[in-house]
């Protein structure tokens, strides 16, 4: 059975370094090296090389696929190089926009390739966003809390904003708290989306953290997920992987590979 080729971009990091580790456990697929600007001496007498440059990567090697988790100022181009040689994307890195996406599946349906783009690998990250798009159709009073630890570099994170696009689709257009209210330190209710509110928590110690709290007359529903350790989105990365040579244009969250 030919095994899919897998390169990791980022893979000194310490979202890459759970994803090599992953690949390496997995018999379907082959690890064939990765990229990173920083390579230690080590690395470089290892059996999978590791690249500086992603376009000189992907043509020594040829992968199938190439995982994505860098940073938000280089995944674009990232992205747009590895479909214009052929190599499908799975992309962890939060950060793009939606016209991004856009722009980035109208080239990979030129290329005929497929590609992943995902706020969140994590399976019950994805329950939970779905949870609550259901939750707000009755309870549509909501607000958003993320966390995250402070090394990351975008705010608020790609998991709450997938959230609050999935709200709004549910969501009538609703302002929410007082018509007067007024914020005596700026940024103190949270980023405004839609009518309601998001705010992003960043602390050492956090891995990556939700919670949407819904209320209503005399109640209210709180819906959280904690991934307290990077192998938690493992399995879904290893989906995308796995299913990515299917698709034809880009996938916008891993809830659209679940059955």
């Amino acid at each position: 059975m030919n095994r899919l080729k897998v390169m990791v971009s980022g893979a000194n990091g310490r979202m890459g370094r759970e994803v090599v580790k992953m690949l390496k456990k997995d018999d379907d697929l082959l690890y064939v090296g990765g990229i990173d600007p920083i390579v230690s001496s080590q690395q470089e007498t290892d059996d999978n090389p590791i690249y500086q440059r992603l376009e000189e990567a992907l043509i020594a090697e040829k992968p199938d696929v190439i995982v994505d988790f860098t940073n938000p100022h280089v995944v674009k181009d990232n992205v747009r190089t590895a479909i214009e040689l052929g190599v499908s994307p799975v992309v962890g890195t939060t950060g793009l926009t939606l016209e991004d996406i856009l722009i980035l599946d109208k080239l990979a349906k030129e290329h005929e390739i497929g590609g992943v783009i995902a706020p969140n690998f994590a399976i019950g990250a994805v329950l939970m966003m779905k949870f609550a798009q259901t939750a707000a159709k009755y309870m549509p009073n909501v607000e958003i809390i993320e966390y995250h630890h402070d090394q990351k570099l975008d705010a608020p994170s790609g998991t709450a904003l997938k959230t609050a696009e999935l709200i709004q689709q549910v969501r009538k257009e609703l302002k929410q708290g007082h018509p007067n209210e007024k914020e005596t330190l700026i940024g103190a209710r949270g980023g405004a989306f839609s009518g309601f509110r998001i705010h992003s928590v960043r602390l050492p110690g956090l891995v990556a953290h939700q919670e949407v709290i819904l209320g209503d007359l005399g109640q209210t529903l709180t819906i959280r997920h904690d991934s307290i350790d990077r192998e938690s989105f493992m399995p879904g990365v290893n989906l995308a992987i796995k299913k990515v040579k299917s698709l034809r244009g880009i996938i916008y969250g891993l809830e659209h590979l679940l059955n």
